[in-house]
């Protein structure tokens, strides 16, 4: 390993998750000196290891166990099928592992070095680094802040095999007979679509009204039938007033709705009440980077208060917690460092995906957001049940939903909750970043049968004139 003391870098990024990788390979594109500081032994952050990706292979699996659970309704024998959790995890590994050594590709490929290490900003574009070989400072004309974020715990609780969060779940060896899940957002809900349909008894607790609290209402409470129908329990509106270790695994005091209290036991407690930035050992008080609540701001191109310092993905104060927001960050901020054309994020364009049965995609404002900010809406909404596609999947709950403006037909948004909804959603996206409207989509051919269909009957019905509903 070289020796990196008194090195001299253009670009110097804190993180190796999606954002920082990704802006590492950019940098290292326009031709920028550039290095990656990452403290874990492997490049790829959460994303990688603990969260989109693992969490997903799970789903996936979760999925062809459905397929065989019900594959008589395919006209297939499947006698005798078993789940084998630890075969499960060890596929989820394989695909880790496998881009793990994908990201280190990329930065040899695009020149970009490597550096072991906790990175802490001590001003003047220094970065101290300490790791098993000591402890070095290292130079940069410019630096991006693209350290994440871990799971918030809830007061005076430690995560171990019992009390989980989204790393020990992806741990487990064995399915658990019941687990509670205290948060209904992309994670809490994930964990329970995979664990439910693995065998697993789950109940979601969530202090909130509706699951999934950021989608529409409609798909809010599309969710939550279809879920219930599954046999998942759904408490909305409900505070855990304590957790205690006993019994199977543990015991919560919980009130629900209405005020009626309630003891729920299960064998293991998944804790997904969100994502806490991991700012608070950076360094951060050596510059004058401002924060809220541990959250970076940044201007449109993610500059931080401080010049030369940039901060993308979880840390930034204001977007939301994705992946694919801190890498289109990353772009960014590494067009301007370049002097490239930088254009800022359009966050009414940022798709959200959940990756649930059914599955969950939206971009733009919901029916409520749009109607708020003082638009005359229209809404055309299109069932799944009358797409032949999902009559072959044999998945038919949700429906596809747009959101528009009357008078130009401008697109405000678009829900889609059904098979396949985080793909889905891809068209609508596209459409309203080069602003089509509802006659541009009414007049886009869609092939038939397909799944997509469903969006344009959805734009059809902003008019009354969707043909198969």
């Amino acid at each position: 390993m070289m020796d990196f003391h008194r090195m001299s870098y253009d670009l110097v990024i804190i993180g190796s998750g999606p954002g920082g990788y990704s802006a590492a390979v950019r940098a290292g594109q326009y031709g920028l000196k550039t290095a990656i500081i990452e403290k874990d032994p492997k490049l790829g952050g959460t994303c990688l290891h603990v969260g989109c990706v693992p969490t997903k292979a799970m789903l996936h699996s979760a999925e062809v166990w459905d397929y065989f659970q019900h594959s008589l309704e395919q006209g297939i024998h499947c006698d005798g099928a078993r789940l084998d959790l630890p075969l499960v995890l060890d596929r989820k590994n394989k695909i880790v592992a496998k881009h793990a050594r994908g990201v280190e590709f990329l930065m040899k490929k695009n020149k970009v070095e490597i550096i072991p290490g906790f990175g802490v900003l001590k001003g003047g574009g220094k970065i101290e680094v300490t790791s098993e070989r000591g402890v070095q400072t290292i130079e940069a004309k410019n630096i991006i802040i693209a350290t994440g974020s871990e799971a918030r715990m809830l007061p005076n609780m430690q995560p171990d095999s019992t009390i989980l969060t989204n790393i020990e779940i992806l741990q487990m060896g064995t399915v658990p007979k019941s687990m509670a899940v205290i948060g209904a957002g992309a994670v809490g809900v994930e964990f329970a679509s995979i664990f439910q349909r693995f065998g697993t008894q789950c109940t979601i607790l969530e202090m909130l009204p509706r699951l999934v609290p950021v989608e529409d209402e409609e798909v809010s409470k599309e969710l939550e039938r279809s879920f219930q129908k599954q046999g998942i329990r759904c408490e909305t509106g409900a505070k855990v007033e304590s957790v205690q270790r006993g019994g199977a695994g543990v015991i919560l005091n919980a009130t629900l709705a209405g005020g009626k209290t309630e003891i729920i036991e299960a064998e293991k407690l998944l804790i997904a009440v969100g994502r806490r930035p991991n700012t608070d050992r950076i360094g951060l008080e050596n510059t004058r980077v401002e924060a809220e609540r541990g959250f970076i701001k940044v201007n449109g191109f993610q500059q931080t208060a401080e010049s030369g310092v940039y901060a993308i993905g979880d840390v930034v104060a204001g977007t939301p917690q994705l992946a694919h927001v801190a890498t289109m960050e990353g772009m960014v901020a590494v067009a301007h460092i370049a002097g490239k054309p930088a254009k800022p994020i359009n966050k009414n364009r940022i798709p959200g995906a959940t990756y649930t049965e059914p599955g969950i995609g939206s971009v733009g404002m919901t029916e409520a957001q749009a109607k708020a900010a003082g638009y005359n809406v229209k809404v055309g909404k299109f069932p799944f049940l009358a797409n032949s596609k999902a009559s072959i999947l044999g998945s038919h709950d949700g429906f596809v939903k747009a959101v528009s403006e009357a008078k130009y037909g401008e697109i405000l948004g678009v829900h889609i909750i059904g098979p396949h909804g985080y793909e889905l959603i891809a068209e609508a996206v596209t459409a309203m970043e080069a602003e089509a409207t509802v006659d541009t989509m009414i007049a886009t051919i869609h092939a038939h049968p397909t799944l997509y269909e469903a969006l344009g009957e959805a734009f059809n019905a902003v008019y009354g004139q969707a043909i198969n509903a």
